[in-house]
């Protein structure tokens, strides 16, 4: 095997850390606001209970970034995790693509179990992303370009930090903590379009779709222009992985288009 070729382990750890992701991530988010939860009536603040789910949900992505389906894959869960690697050129074109319907799918999956949560689960459509009552789609584009901005750009820094790096996993509990604390009320805070995908298929709930993939899209590549653009670009990127840096034996992360 070159080390253009990649097995299909690195796929189905794509696959299936995505799906832990939206299994885990979106019962932590159905808990948190569904109708009949007991944390809402034990945790009636609104605001309280979206730090805990933010943080929680990041603390789901961290875990699987460390984890052994993290160290065979690099745990981008994320079509635009997977974009900014391919754009600063730290994957191959069709890695990337493989990555991405890896991910897609994983997020259909993941959301099956989702239907055991009942009512509780389809007062809040599964956790599916929609602007809020109070908002429009464009408010709604605008925050998920901002925070989707926020989580790729501090993945940058962090990945392309030696000193930092190996913490990279650490700032995703508390980045998702404050944004969604912050930007929820806008937009959900998806960042992911495999996060809205999944829920929005299974509860039949496609309000504003379109948002939840122009909008990350945008904040991606505006984050990594801003980092190739800027004094940012002294940090440079090793492997296109959230964490076991070290671990890739076929260089799969590795390749550059510089």
């Amino acid at each position: 095997m070159t080390t253009h070729e990649y097995p299909f382990s690195y796929l189905l750890a794509e696959f299936l850390g995505t799906a832990l992701l939206l299994a885990i991530g979106l019962s932590v988010v159905i808990l948190a606001s569904g109708e009949g939860s007991p944390i809402v009536r034990f945790l009636p603040s609104d605001g309280a209970r979206r730090i805990i789910a933010g943080f929680l949900f990041g603390t789901t992505g961290a875990l699987i970034a460390c984890s052994p389906l993290g160290k065979t894959s690099g745990a981008h869960i994320n079509p635009i995790v997977t974009l900014a690697f391919l754009v600063e050129g730290k994957m191959r074109a069709r890695h990337a693509a493989g990555y991405v319907v890896a991910q897609l799918a994983g997020c259909v999956v993941g959301c099956l179990p989702l239907f055991f949560w009942g009512r509780m689960g389809r007062s809040v459509s599964y956790g599916a992303t929609a602007p809020g009552p109070d908002y429009t789609a464009w408010i709604a584009l605008g925050g998920e370009v901002v925070t989707t901005f926020a989580l790729v750009i501090l993945l940058l820094v962090f990945l392309g930090h030696r000193r930092i790096r190996s913490f990279t996993p650490l700032l995703l509990p508390f980045l998702y903590a404050v944004m969604v604390y912050l930007e929820a009320p806008l937009s959900g805070t998806s960042t992911n379009p495999a996060r809205s995908l999944g829920p929005a298929l299974i509860a039949s709930d496609w309000r504003s779709w379109w948002v939840y993939w122009v909008g990350p899209i945008a904040g991606s590549l505006a984050a990594v222009a801003f980092h190739r653009g800027t004094w940012l670009r002294t940090l440079e990127l090793d492997v296109a992985k959230l964490y076991h840096f070290k671990h890739d034996p076929l260089g799969v992360f590795r390749f550059s288009e510089r």
